[in-house]
C-alpha cells in the first residue's frame, strides 16, 4: 500500500521488480509465465475481475471500499500481482503481506476481512476489465455516446478491454464502476446501447424519408 504511482506511468507493470515464488523469477504450481507488479486495486465486481488503476490521490481505494461495502469482493488494494495460469489467463492477487490491507487517507490502514468479515474477500481473480480513473480535465475529450472502448490494456504481453471514467467532485465513482462492469458484460453478449439508439434514429430518419417521398 502507500501512495502508489503518480503521472503517466500509474497502472503500468513496475520493472525490475522481483517476481517472488523463488529465485528463477517464475511462480511456483499452475503458473506459467513470470510475474508482474502493478499499481492497482483489484476487485471482483458483478462477477467481472476488475483492475483500477489511475494516478496516486484519484480515490482509487474510496471508491474500492464503497464497491466493498455493496457486496464486490475484494482482493488487493494498490499492489497487485499479476501472472498467467496454464490456459493463459490473467490473473491478479495481493502481495502476502498486505493481503485483507487497505489505506484509506484520513483512516489509515484497515483489515477488510475483518470488517466485512471473509466473505467480502477473495485470494485471487481472472483479470477481464482494466478501469482507468481520470482526473477531469476541460482539454479531455471523451467519446460521450460510448461508441467504442478506449484502446486495450497491455498487461504481461496480453491486452485487457479498458474503460476510462473521468473523476470530478458530485461524480458517485462507485456507481460509475459498477456500471461500467455492467456495460462491458452486456457488451460481451452483443449488446451496445450506443449502436442501439443509432439504429432506432436511423429507423426513424428511415421513416420521415418515406413519409416525405
Amino acid at each position: 500500500m502507500g501512495a502508489g504511482k503518480t503521472g503517466k506511468n500509474a497502472g503500468q507493470p513496475e520493472k525490475g521488480r522481483p517476481a517472488g515464488g523463488g529465485a528463477s523469477g517464475f511462480l511456483p504450481g499452475a503458473e506459467t509465465s513470470p510475474q508482474v507488479v502493478i499499481s492497482a486495486g483489484l476487485l471482483k465486481i458483478f462477477g467481472v475481475g476488475t483492475l483500477i488503476i489511475g494516478d496516486s490521490g484519484v480515490g482509487k481505494s474510496e471508491s474500492s471500499l464503497e464497491l466493498i461495502a455493496r457486496g464486490h469482493k475484494f482482493v488487493s488494494d494498490d499492489v497487485v500481482e499479476i501472472f498467467r495460469d496454464e490456459r493463459g489467463l490473467l490473473h491478479g492477487r495481493s502481495p502476502r503481506l498486505t493481503r485483507n490491507f487497505m489505506e484509506i487517507r484520513g483512516l489509515g490502514i484497515i483489515n477488510i476481512k475483518e470488517i466485512f468479515g471473509a466473505r467480502a474477500i477473495l485470494e485471487e481473480t481472472p483479470i477481464d476489465l482494466v478501469i482507468r480513473l481520470k482526473k477531469w480535465s476541460k482539454k479531455m475529450e471523451i467519446d460521450r455516446l460510448g461508441l467504442k472502448f478506449p484502446e486495450d490494456f497491455r498487461l504481461a504481453g496480453m491486452t485487457v478491454p479498458q474503460l476510462h471514467i473521468p473523476v470530478a467532485p458530485g461524480r458517485n465513482i462507485a456507481t460509475l464502476i459498477e456500471v461500467a462492469c455492467r456495460v462491458f458484460v452486456l457488451r460481451k453478449k452483443g449488446y451496445e446501447a450506443a449502436q442501439d439508439i443509432v439504429r432506432r434514429l436511423d429507423r426513424k430518419l428511415a421513416r420521415k424519408n418515406e413519409q416525405s417521398s
